[in-house]
């Protein structure tokens, strides 16, 4: 098999051995459009993360049999052009939930103790100038107690209440928006917002939570709740939460994603210099272990196309 993997720098360095017992790799850090045709000549597999492949240009790609894609979400990939030319498609699902569980907590523990403006007291000689034993600058609160809020209630949403009710917290699952009818053990969202010392962000982008999170939203908030999003950018409106943390309407907010991305030198998130924002490069899911999971993943789905199953076939 000739395998062609087109964003290898998406995976971080981590070794693609076990891609190789089935043939020959070639990878490329990362591929441009006007690349795509030359690279994928003659490839029968190919593996891209975010590299989009549409109608054009698999209707070139005569040797191609499988797509592999580094990734849970497939928008990248016209799945009806795939089909058309009888190509496969498979994707890795799971794989990173250890990894976005930990960096929910680690947002949510900078924020709720003041790690980040402690730790950078310390490498500026503050500590060393306190006349106590210690430095009590900034706030520091227990999650003990505190009301979580999960809004989307699939894996890493369960995985992330379990961790949340180990440290104490009361945990409560938000509804889906605007349903009359509220499921056993749910809160109807506005009202769970309202409640909510934490609000945790963990469903899909949709036509429905696209905006979610808008001025109107946000405002339901208590000022001194803390809202995360490590799911996807664009559920939360950028400039209504700059504005919130801006006008101190919240307490605080942790945010892996941008509905731009690579992020661009103006978005709201990015120029909003206030201390109670924490902005990080949507890598929440990229523990070494997560790609490791995720690169036997994909050598699964080539071992299980070969032998003629349908292992996270999605064409």
């Amino acid at each position: 098999m000739n395998i062609v993997v087109l964003d290898a720098a998406t995976l971080a360095g981590v070794s693609l051995d076990p891609l190789r017992k089935h043939g020959a790799v070639t990878e490329y850090q990362t591929t441009s459009p006007d690349q795509l045709l030359s690279r994928l000549h003659g490839a029968d597999v190919v593996v891209t993360n975010k590299v989009v492949l549409n109608a054009d240009t698999l209707s070139q790609l005569s040797d191609l049999k499988l797509i592999c894609v580094a990734a849970t979400g497939t928008n990248n990939i016209d799945l009806e052009a795939a089909r058309s030319h009888n190509i496969a498609v498979t994707n890795v699902a799971g794989y990173s939930t250890p990894s976005v569980v930990l960096h929910t907590f680690t947002l949510l523990g900078n924020l709720m103790s003041n790690i980040h403006r402690y730790a950078q007291d310390c490498a500026n000689d503050a500590w060393q100038q306190s006349n106590i034993f210690c430095r009590l600058d900034y706030p520091i609160h227990d999650l003990s107690g505190k009301r979580f809020v999960i809004v989307g209630y699939g894996n890493l949403g369960q995985a992330v209440a379990k961790v949340a009710a180990a440290f104490g917290a009361e945990v409560i699952i938000a509804e889906r928006p605007g349903q009359e009818v509220i499921r056993e053990s749910r809160v109807a969202f506005k009202e769970a917002l309202r409640d909510a010392d934490i609000v945790s962000v963990h469903c899909p982008l949709t036509d429905t939570t696209r905006d979610l999170f808008d001025a109107s939203t946000l405002a339901l908030l208590p000022t001194h709740a803390i809202l995360l999003n490590t799911a996807r950018g664009g559920i939360v409106n950028e400039q209504a939460l700059a504005d919130a943390l801006a006008q101190r309407q919240l307490g605080g907010a942790g945010v892996d994603v941008l509905s731009v991305e690579p992020a661009t030198a103006t978005n709201p998130l990015v120029q909003y210099k206030g201390d109670n924002l924490l902005l990080t490069p949507h890598n929440a899911w990229a523990s070494q272990e997560s790609i490791t999971r995720l690169i036997d993943g994909i050598a699964e789905n080539i071992t299980s196309f070969l032998q003629g199953s349908e292992r996270n076939r999605l064409v």
